[in-house]
């Protein structure tokens, strides 16, 4: 049986997030950069010849058609493709923390099944398919560290400084929704530009969505408490509730809160599976 293993599905951090505008459709204008980091979940593919597409569960459980079977999915419908896929998933990214862990997920599916089943699709076609998964899922695809705008489709691939961050899921998760449904969130930043953020990449801007995540669920603030009592500027990441600060020298953890899942990242100059897929035809 042809077999991909450990397919990497690295999570991304946001180091700024601002919004700058709501469309009359309701979608939310944005302006961030993503940054890849090597908190990764591990996927492998295993060949099925009935077309039928199964995963199991390798840690912790997954709803029953989560992003990565409904990816595999649509890349069956896409391509007509009568192949399937057997998909063992270790899943360590956490769930709610606004690391974009499912839309990881999705794409490396992509990546991986368009080699597994030999379609040959390039980014363009993938990032399509992607797109109507989940906004995250073509930053993923692109494999680089980007600068992203309008609702989230809007990728400028951009080099960043290597940097060593500590990240803090707390206990409780955030739903995505009820942060850009709250009336007091900020819609109004002043559009900034990429120069602006190189003079600080680590320490430029802010996270709008923060605020009303730290109404909605105490332990984002009870995070960052914990990442200032090390002596860290924190911020959140994303529309989760997980925390990061820049480290620039060694500390000790100390007393780490109940249930807080704590990790010592560094950045990624590129997707580990970069260059799976042809940029074209």
């Amino acid at each position: 049986m042809i077999s991909l293993y450990d397919v990497a599905a690295p999570a991304k951090l946001n180091l700024f997030l601002h919004i700058t505008g709501r469309r009359d459709d309701g979608y939310h204008l944005l302006q961030s950069v993503f940054m890849l980091v090597d908190w990764c979940d591990t996927l492998n593919f295993e060949l099925r010849q009935d077309g039928l597409v199964s995963r199991e569960d390798l840690g912790t459980s997954l709803p029953p058609d989560d992003l990565i079977v409904r990816a595999a999915r649509a890349l069956q419908s896409a391509t007509g493709t009568r192949l399937g896929a057997h998909i063992g998933v270790q899943k360590r990214i956490p769930a709610q923390a606004g690391m974009g862990g499912g839309s990881s997920d999705a794409a490396s599916a992509l990546l991986a099944l368009n080699r597994l089943w030999r379609l040959g699709l390039p980014l363009s076609a993938l990032s399509g398919i992607g797109l109507a998964l989940g906004a995250d899922v073509p930053f993923f695809l692109g494999g680089h560290n980007a600068w992203v705008e309008g609702v989230g489709e809007k990728i400028t691939p951009i080099e960043l400084p290597i940097g060593r961050f500590l990240v803090v899921k707390p206990t409780a998760g955030l739903d995505t929704r009820s942060i850009f449904s709250d009336p007091s969130l900020k819609r109004d930043t002043e559009t900034a530009i990429i120069s602006g953020f190189a003079a600080n990449a680590f320490g430029f801007g802010r996270n709008d969505l923060q605020p009303v995540a730290q109404e909605l669920c105490p332990d984002v603030t009870q995070a960052l408490q914990w990442l200032q009592s090390l002596g860290l500027s924190g911020r959140m990441t994303g529309s989760g509730s997980a925390v990061f600060a820049p480290v620039l020298q060694d500390f000790s953890l100390g007393s780490v809160p109940h249930g807080f899942q704590i990790r010592l990242c560094s950045s990624l100059e590129a997707h580990p599976l970069v260059g799976w897929a042809p940029t074209t035809v």
